[in-house]
């Protein structure tokens, strides 16, 4: 009898159909070798969705193959949109593949439900160690390591260098930028139906809970089934911030507020907003869809009261615990993730290698 675990089970009647549709792709307990001497094929569902970075990863899995008759790999081209939906529907169905690419904060929710296969053992010493022990405990649950860590966004201002000028703005060129600088930006950027700042909030907890770390808002504390939410002084520093801006000020383009960050980068290309707060990826979209001619710069990190400190929420790489091939897939996460390998997708996704 199928196993429908936690999450799943309440999901499983709607996920019908799209469990059938999902059995197309094939699934992690059938797709091994085409006979007994053959090589172990391996699906890697990808969820890249930068042409550099998918060059980048069939860059590494090419070479990857061409070392390795034995253990072929083959990438399954996804996308963020609908992820976790998409991953209820491919683990109830016996569909998901062996290695499945997300984010940890999205994932953890998986291995609670026993999806996902304990990689504590299979994981080479000297990755380990290059990781710092912060990053491995985003991705441990009960114990277990149940991912591996790669990349990690933080969150970051992006400005119309051009616009700040025109205002009589200095654009700090290093150190770091404290909310009061960015929100005295802001209002003198502000002027003629242009805005000095258009941040997508339309989904804002990520951007907020990180971004609180800066002054030592934590949101929760206590593991497991005691974890209580916490909401203080320090929790409300940015919201009240943002708030200000907003309402009292009047310098954050308000039809930002219920925006995607992406949504917003057409406004900043257009000169209606002078500059925006973005996922750090989002400086490879400015360099390859800005207008011609555009002249935009990153400004320095955000500071809080407890400095520039954000969450660390890394992209992560784990295995289908219902996989055949749970040690043949570690093997090939061990080679992808080496420094030179990671370099690669950071730089090609604008983000920071674990």
């Amino acid at each position: 009898m199928r196993r429908i675990r936690g999450i799943a089970a309440v999901a499983f009647a709607g996920a019908a159909v799209l469990a059938l549709s999902a059995c197309q792709q094939g699934s992690a307990n059938n797709n091994g070798s085409d006979g007994d001497d053959g090589p172990v094929t391996l699906q890697f569902q990808s969820l890249s969705d930068q042409p550099a970075t998918q060059a980048a990863v069939k860059e590494i899995v090419d070479a990857w193959n061409a070392e390795h008759d034995d253990i072929q790999v083959k990438i399954i081209q996804a996308g963020w949109d609908g992820t976790y939906d998409k991953l209820i529907t491919q683990f109830t169905g016996g569909t998901a593949p062996d290695i499945i690419h997300f984010e940890a904060s999205s994932i953890a929710s998986f291995a609670a439900d026993g999806y996902l296969a304990d990689l504590s053992d299979l994981i080479d010493p000297d990755l380990k160690s290059d990781i710092s022990q912060g990053i491995w405990d985003s991705v441990t649950t009960d114990g277990q390591i149940i991912a591996y860590p790669s990349t990690l966004q933080s969150y970051m201002a992006f400005a119309n260098a051009d616009l700040l000028e025109e205002a009589g703005i200095e654009i700090p060129e290093s150190g770091t930028l404290t909310w009061d600088q960015l929100r005295d930006m802001a209002k003198k950027a502000t002027k003629d139906g242009q805005y000095g700042l258009g941040w997508g909030l339309g989904s804002p907890t990520a951007a907020i809970m990180s971004l609180s770390m800066g002054f030592d808002g934590g949101y929760f504390s206590g593991e497991g089934e005691d974890v209580s939410i916490e909401v203080a002084d320090a929790e409300l520093e940015v919201p009240t911030r943002i708030h200000d801006m907003a309402y009292t000020d009047k310098s954050i383009d308000p039809t930002s507020l219920t925006q995607s960050g992406s949504d917003v980068l057409a406004s900043f290309y257009g000169g209606k907003v002078a500059m925006t707060v973005q996922g750090s990826f989002q400086a490879t979209n400015i360099a390859n869809d800005a207008p011609d001619g555009f002249n935009w710069v990153a400004l320095p990190p955000l500071e809080g009261s407890a400095g520039a400190v954000q969450a660390a929420n890394p992209q992560t790489y784990s295995v289908n615990v219902d996989s055949e091939y749970v040690e043949e897939s570690a093997e090939f996460l061990n080679f992808f993730m080496n420094g030179e390998n990671l370099a690669k997708i950071a730089y090609a996704d604008a983000l920071i290698p674990s």
